[in-house]
């Protein structure tokens, strides 16, 4: 029988909203702020950290029904945790805010079972890599052509061999920002676009086209991620070289399972903070590994860190500008590149972060 510094005492959310430095947008949203949930997860003394971006309602839904569920649960058994907190959404419906508050929780309990047997993450996910590669993700359709140029090329600076660039939002005028793009990195670093859904089925191949020739290497949700018949069209018509990835609005297995079976995507995307936190991100890799296809994680980079040198088939995480900048400002202990990889601190229990108190709090909500 576990003691009692084991279980679960306390689950609570905190909200951090922070404004972005310049106004950012991509091919079909734009946005002037940043929503942080963030999760504590207690057990005796220890308290372990997880996080999503989300809106202000996933703290709500936390505080009012996840908390129930896991409190008094095994601090050791965060698959049964994860699996009560499904259980008590069943009746609210899987995608959406519900798992992207089970993603923060659940990253929380992992980070706790880490700081309890005082063991950093990656060690007690086993990992398979001591890091993982990264590529440089900004280039947002609000920048002017000298922004762009001067976020990518800084990445490529400080040896991050891959970079890349949103579209979408005046296609006439997408080829001559990726052409100045690629103007800036040079021809050997790779150069990724990412028209987050905005372009019909016919736009995409002929913009397909056009990006190759500029050396472009991966094309991101050409059209909707929930067309998987045209993602799979354009997947088999695209010039060779060209890869075709999308993902990372799952939020659930079969999802991902629909994308992998429909040939719809080269590379599969997964992001922990939507898909059920690490539990549901290895699950991810499980399916990518049957179906032999790479993986990649988007977005928050400190929180993939670990999880991507566990996940067996993941090729590189994002690092977005956006969410390493938060990162940065709200906790202690964030890694940092080093060739173009980004290394867990083996020395530190959990994912080795503190929350800057003082710091955050300016930004609460």
């Amino acid at each position: 029988m576990r003691s009692k510094a084991t279980r679960i005492r306390v689950i609570d959310a905190a909200i951090y909203r922070i404004p972005t430095e310049y106004p950012e947008s991509d091919g079909t949203f734009a946005w002037d702020s940043t929503t942080l949930v963030l999760v504590r997860a207690s057990a005796g003394t220890t308290t372990g950290l997880g996080f999503t971006y989300a809106d202000s309602a996933t703290a709500r839904l936390i505080q009012d029904t996840l908390a129930k569920s896991v409190i008094g649960k095994d601090a050791m058994a965060v698959s049964e945790c994860w699996s009560a907190m499904v259980h008590s959404i069943r009746n609210l419906g899987r995608p959406g805010i519900a798992s992207m508050a089970i993603s923060a929780v659940d990253t929380a309990l992992w980070d706790l079972k880490a700081r309890l047997l005082d063991v950093s993450l990656i060690t007690l996910l086993n990992s398979t890599r001591k890091s993982v590669p990264i590529y440089g993700s900004g280039g947002f359709t609000s920048y002017s052509t000298k922004q762009l140029q001067n976020q990518l090329a800084g990445w490529a600076q400080m040896g991050i061999p891959r970079v890349k660039m949103k579209i979408g939002r005046d296609p006439e005028a997408d080829v001559a920002r990726v052409r100045a793009a690629r103007e800036a990195v040079g021809p050997d670093v790779e150069l990724f676009v990412d028209a987050n859904g905005a372009y019909c089925q016919k736009q995409a191949l002929q913009q397909a086209e056009a990006f190759a020739e500029l050396g472009v290497k991966w094309f991101e949700e050409p059209v909707s991620s929930d067309d998987l018949d045209g993602l799979h069209l354009i997947r088999n018509r695209a010039p060779a070289g060209l890869e075709i990835a999308a993902g990372e609005y799952g939020y659930e297995p079969v999802y991902f399972r629909r994308m992998l079976q429909s040939g719809a995507v080269d590379v599969l995307q997964a992001d922990a903070t939507r898909c059920g936190g690490f539990t549901g991100f290895l699950r991810v890799a499980n399916l990518c590994e049957a179906y032999q296809l790479p993986m990649s994680a988007h977005c928050a980079p400190m929180l993939h860190a670990h999880v991507g040198c566990a996940a067996i088939p993941l090729r590189h995480l994002e690092y977005f500008y956006d969410h390493v900048r938060i990162e940065r400002m709200l906790f202690d202990g964030t890694p940092e590149p080093v060739r173009g990889e980004l290394i867990p601190d083996l020395s530190r229990p959990g994912m080795g972060i503190e929350l800057k108190d003082a710091d955050a709090r300016r930004y609460a909500a």
